[in-house]
């Protein structure tokens, strides 16, 4: 199957016959000949390898591959004519040309859009794209002179993309990434799945559930490609919103990050404060924030959640907070400082389980009042996953009701 975007006409066409049930009533809706329509459709079913529609007398009806092809085409173009509506508001175009104007957007057009935009300069966009750059420049002013708006803004540095070109891209990313789960979905039912979950992973996730989840997960879908994505949460946040990552697996934000996108909570472990096995402190009873304050730390970065925990200990006993801090969320660099030195650092104890029972780290005796930090999925509002997707799901769940007991 050939899984490259196709040609937005070759859609358009295919939901006019599906919504039509004609080749004749179609031909009349979107002013196209009948051979032409008949052209297109095979080129569609050609590309995915499946009959999408049933010809019977009374009527063309979409076969199954061709109702889950329907949704997922239907759902792309929603998301170019909201974006389309919201970028001409402002301009001379009726709001009620905006299904018209997104109906005649090519697909050549809107990769050149994404390319240009993420790359904020014409060469870098056609290298990546691996076409001429007169080809992205004819592209990108097409789109302009379609929308009678600029999408593209000389600078200092060279250019930058306006609110309606980051609007559009967005828009078409969106519609792209439904128009590949659309395949994926296709490529299960015809062959086997084959498809790719991408999962942004945030520390207090990364050595707990999602391991054990992509262990259960790949014994039942082998042959799914778990991609998994680390960075900072304001970057990974911007992706999921993008289309570009399924999923944010970590501690959630309060209140939600974004309009666009929900959490689902899966576990709340508590946090602890960890020290090295043998830290003078292991073996203190009633230990204050302030012998906690004679300690170097290390600790995450700010404005996470965890960060928050570790400055609330001494804010509650009105002390200053340690000054002599390292600042990281690599698990791998907090483990090597813990043990070779006696600073400390604030983690959920399940993201150490396996230093602990190796009696390498150990809990400090210091309780912390409301530190449980709830980890769950961050998705966006709108999205269709697929049946496998949702099945990696699942198994967070049941993977994350098992730590909790």
């Amino acid at each position: 199957m050939d899984t490259s975007i196709p040609n937005l006409r070759h859609l358009r066409v295919f939901l006019a016959v599906a919504q039509k049930k004609s080749i004749t009533a179609a031909s009349q809706c979107i002013f196209l000949s009948q051979p032409a329509i008949t052209q297109a459709i095979a080129k569609l079913e050609k590309q995915i390898e499946a009959p999408l529609f049933e010809r019977h007398s009374g009527g063309m009806h979409t076969t199954d591959i061709g109702e889950i092809w329907y949704q997922r085409v239907l759902r792309a173009f929603s998301y170019l004519e909201v974006a389309t509506s919201d970028i001409i508001k402002d301009s001379s175009q009726k709001q009620s040309a905006a299904g018209h104007l997104s109906g005649q957007f090519s697909s050549t057009q809107l990769k050149a859009l994404i390319a240009v935009c993420e790359a904020q300069n014409f060469s870098i966009a056609s290298r990546n794209l691996q076409v001429s750059q007169s080809s992205v420049h004819r592209a990108a002013r097409d789109l302009e002179r379609l929308l009678e708006i600029p999408l593209f803004e000389k600078n200092s540095l060279g250019i930058h993309s306006t609110r309606a070109a980051n609007a559009l891209t967005k828009a078409a990313k969106l519609a792209f990434n439904e128009l590949r789960q659309g395949f994926d979905e296709i490529h299960a039912q015809q062959f086997k799945d084959t498809s790719t979950i991408s999962v942004a992973c945030m520390p207090l996730a990364r050595t707990s559930i999602l391991p054990k989840t992509i262990l259960a997960f790949n014994e039942a879908y082998p042959d799914v490609q778990i991609k998994v994505i680390e960075g900072p949460y304001a970057d990974l946040l911007h992706h999921l919103r993008q289309g570009d990552i399924d999923m944010i697996l970590g501690a959630l934000r309060f209140p939600s990050p974004a309009d666009d996108v929900i959490q689902d909570i899966l576990w709340s472990p508590p946090l602890a404060v960890i020290g090295r096995q043998g830290h003078p402190l292991s073996q203190v009873q009633h230990i204050d924030a302030k012998q906690l304050a004679e300690y170097a730390w290390v600790v995450p970065p700010q404005g996470t959640p965890t960060r928050t925990s570790f400055e609330n200990i001494f804010q509650a006993a009105d002390i200053q907070a340690p000054s002599r801090i390292v600042e990281s969320s690599s698990q791998i660099l907090i483990r090597e400082l813990l043990l070779e030195s006696d600073r400390l650092t604030i983690l959920s104890a399940h993201q150490v389980e396996r230093e602990i029972e190796h009696n390498l780290l150990a809990l400090i005796p210091y309780l912390l009042d409301q530190s449980n930090r709830p980890i769950g999925i961050c998705r966006r509002q709108n999205w269709l996953a697929t049946e496998t997707q949702n099945a990696f799901m699942e198994i967070l769940k049941n993977v994350a009701d098992a730590l909790s007991d």
